[in-house]
């Protein structure tokens, strides 16, 4: 993508179709005069009474629990310096969406527009009884110091400024994990610290808290090594001062076990790595350029431990790791304040999950066969569930053992259970889906390349890597919409109708009419059929010119499938081809199915139904938890519909029992697990929750997940295609841009599969 059109993408996104990233919405009901009165006047009246008694009340009857302020002047933006404090808003929201999408915590920003330190304290201490605890953001140094230091001291809730300590705890516990690996004692490592800011000094004071020694440490500036007979040192600088008698990155580097980076890019050379102690740990954490990159660095040395900041490396310092767990765990038990244990708490509750076997969802998400503990994986993935459940209670025990929780935690496993249902609200499925596919993108047809909405999603994925564009369809309408989008890339464009493709088409109508001469087709009429934009896709596909395929947007579901049904055909085994429906609800991934497909299913197309969904589900990184939906619970009707969900359950129970699936069940049963385990408490879902609904038909599923869609605003991605034996996936008629990329990153991530699986085949033959 150009600079232009990202600069313009980037606008778009922010301003539409609302202005701005977070928004407030009410948590009480509002329907009636009753809600009213009870929200506003007369009955806030009694709340506020009761917070008049005693102020702690807040805790109770308002959000303040749970709301973070977000905090800046802009002085000190990454990337962009002192650019005011409207000019950081954007940055704010952003940390806000952060906070809430890691953590589920609500966040205020707040840009203060001084750059006076006194009055930037006085004005956050004014505002301060409005919240839970203070995320301090983009401050330059030394203020940034002073200012912190200061509201520590002087305001009873948690205040931390996440550009000095978020970096220093996330690369503190990679700094562990490393050490540990290389078999050396951080007590007698010599390190070096490029960079001298707000970051670079709070990383090394912490550094010194597990054991580093004073004396090992070398800190370097812009003017080069910080020595004690330097004149004008800020007090910061003078703390790291060397007497030895180097200037120079180079001289520091020397025999040295470990470089800290926090400064500029391209800084250190290979020479500077050669001249390092056996088994170097290099942290290079400038964005978004390193000070070395790291193929040149793992080039050099084969036995270094590398780490930077950027997600397209092993290793990444990402203070997402850090912060939304941190301010959870201290807003959980109402700490005064983060301090030295809770920080170190997260430390090292961090460095302990990189050593713990990784969940299949993450290893899925990343494309790795199995993630260990090892050189390129000492600092968990930002995207790994386990956080929020291992990060917070570690900090949360800390306050309380340091003293500073007001409202200590006396069950811990409901205190996890409740920290793993705030994922819920999250869509990170999408994310987590979009990064595998970018893990080995795929070469993806998109057959209707000449309408707007789908070439721009084929944009999309082209520049954030998910797959490689095939376009299809009138090549002078695609070249304009490319040059009207600013979509640059050289990208195979064939209009199946032109001269051009006449000899690809007529190789493929020779396959097709092979395949169909039996059935009435002639090679005449199979040359006329493969001008149809989707049997040509299909074809590319089937004959292995592509790897998936992408269609729908502009015509009906039936016309749609007919030849990939025709042409791709059903995998081996398979008897029945389905659809399911990924839906992004409150609770989390919703799985629904048949969508799009089997009008009036059987009792033995039910039990396909369920075992490819099931198939689907595990390829997210998710256990299914399956129910058998009717209008009837455990046997309450003897109708053919409800007969024919039991009978698939029975033989799913008998033949599968490793599956969790039950039924036939009401959908408010299947979905409310109290209700079921008090009224069902035989059944295998009871006191599970439910992620997956199979349909007894296709009505009552398709009706479902577009209710979900337009009253809840619900995301979705499908119908995703189960069943055909290569990768083709069918839009919904008028798809939004959003759902064509989804779609697309299935297709890659279905492609990714079904190729490893024959891979795996050929080699058992």
């Amino acid at each position: 993508m150009s600079k232009q059109s990202r600069r313009r993408e980037a606008l778009v996104y922010h301003a539409k179709p609302t202005p701005g990233k977070i928004k407030v919405v009410p948590t009480k009901k509002y329907a009636t005069q009753r809600d009213l009165s009870l929200a506003y006047s007369p009955g806030v009246a009694e709340p506020c009474l009761e917070i008049e008694k005693d102020k702690d009340n807040a805790y109770k009857y308002t959000a303040k629990g749970n709301l973070v302020a977000v905090i800046s002047n802009g002085t000190a933006v990454l990337g962009l310096g002192n650019i005011g404090p409207e000019a950081s808003k954007p940055v704010m929201e952003g940390k806000g969406l952060l906070f809430k999408i890691f953590a589920d915590i609500d966040v205020f920003d707040i840009e203060v527009d001084t750059e006076d330190v006194e009055t930037f304290i006085q004005t956050v201490k004014m505002i301060a009884p409005t919240f839970g605890g203070i995320n301090l953001e983009d401050i330059k140094a030394p203020e940034a110091f002073e200012i912190e230091r200061r509201l520590k001291e002087e305001l009873d809730i948690p205040v931390m400024h996440d550009d000095q300590h978020g970096t220093a705890i996330i690369s503190a516990a990679a700094l562990l994990n490393a050490l540990e690996l290389s078999e050396k004692d951080i007590k007698e490592v010599k390190i070096v610290v490029s960079g001298a800011g707000a970051a670079a000094v709070s990383c090394t004071r912490l550094y010194m808290a597990f054991g580093a020694a004073r004396e090992n440490i070398v800190m370097l500036d812009s003017k080069g090594v910080i020595r004690d007979d330097r004149e004008n040192l800020s007090s910061q600088k003078a703390e790291f001062a060397t007497h030895r008698k180097i200037d120079t990155l180079d001289e520091a580097m020397v025999d040295a076990d470990v470089f800290i980076g926090l400064s500029a890019p391209n800084i250190v050379s290979p020479p500077m790595l050669l001249s390092m102690a056996p088994n170097p740990i290099v942290f290079a954490m400038a964005n978004p350029d390193p000070e070395i990159e790291y193929q040149l660095a793992i080039d050099t040395r084969d036995d270094i431990i590398m780490a930077t900041g950027r997600s397209d490396h092993p290793n990444q310092v990402n203070n997402v790791l850090g912060f939304p767990f941190i301010f959870r765990g201290a807003l959980d038990v109402r700490a005064t304040k983060i301090n030295e244990e809770m920080k170190k708490a997260a430390v090292i509750a961090l460095a302990n999950l990189a050593k713990e076997v990784v969940p299949e969802q993450v290893n899925i998400a990343y494309g790795e066969t199995r993630l260990t503990f090892s050189k390129e994986y000492i600092i968990p993935k930002p995207f790994d569930p386990r956080l929020i459940a291992e990060v917070p209670p570690a900090v949360a025990k800390a306050a309380m053992e340091s003293g500073v929780a007001k409202e200590p935690i006396e069950d811990w496993e409901k205190y996890k259970n409740t920290l793993l249902e705030r994922l819920g609200s999250d869509n990170k499925i999408v994310r987590l889906l979009i990064n595998r596919a970018k893990v080995n993108p795929k070469r993806v047809v998109f057959a209707e390349a000449d309408q707007l909405r789908v070439l721009k999603a084929a944009q999309i994925v082209y520049e954030d890597g998910v797959a490689i564009p095939i376009l299809l369809g009138r090549r002078e309408e695609i070249e304009r919409l490319k040059e009207e989008i600013e979509f640059d890339a050289d990208l195979l464009i064939i209009d199946p109708k032109s001269d051009d493709a006449i000899e690809q088409r007529d190789k493929y109508a020779e396959v097709y009419w092979n395949q169909r001469k039996r059935r009435g087709v002639t090679l005449f009429s199979a040359k006329k059929i493969l001008r149809d934009r989707n049997f040509f896709a299909a074809m590319m596909v089937n004959e292995g010119d592509a790897d998936a395929l992408v269609s729908g947007y502009s015509q009906s579901y039936p016309l749609v499938v007919k030849p990939m049904l025709e042409v791709i055909g059903m995998a081996d085994g398979c008897t029945r081809v389905a659809t399911t429906n990924v839906m992004m609800t409150q609770r989390g991934p919703m799985f629904l199915s048949d969508t799009a497909i089997n009008i009036n299913p059987t009792a033995s197309d039910l039990i396909k139904i369920a075992q490819m969904t099931a198939g689907v589900v595990k390829m997210f990184g998710i256990e299914p938890v399956m129910a058998m939906t009717s209008f009837s619970n455990f046997g309450s009707s003897k109708t053919q519909t409800a007969v024919k969900v039991r009978e698939a359950v029975m033989y799913l129970h008998q033949r599968h029992p490793d599956l969790i699936v039950d039924g036939e069940l009401q959908t408010d049963f299947a979905l409310n697990k109290e209700m079921l385990q008090e009224n069902f408490p035989f059944s295998k879902l009871a006191g599970r929750n439910v992620n997956t609904l199979i349909f007894p038909n296709l009505e009552s599923a398709n009706i479902t997940y577009k209710l979900l869609k337009e009253l809840n605003n619900s995301e979705s991605i499908g119908p995703i295609m189960m069943g055909l034996r290569k990768p083709a996936h069918i839009l919904q008629l008028g798809a939004s841009v959003d759902e064509i990329v989804n779609m697309t990153a299935i297709a890659v991530v279905d492609a990714q599969q079904k190729q490893r699986r024959a891979a795996q085949a050929a080699n058992k033959e």
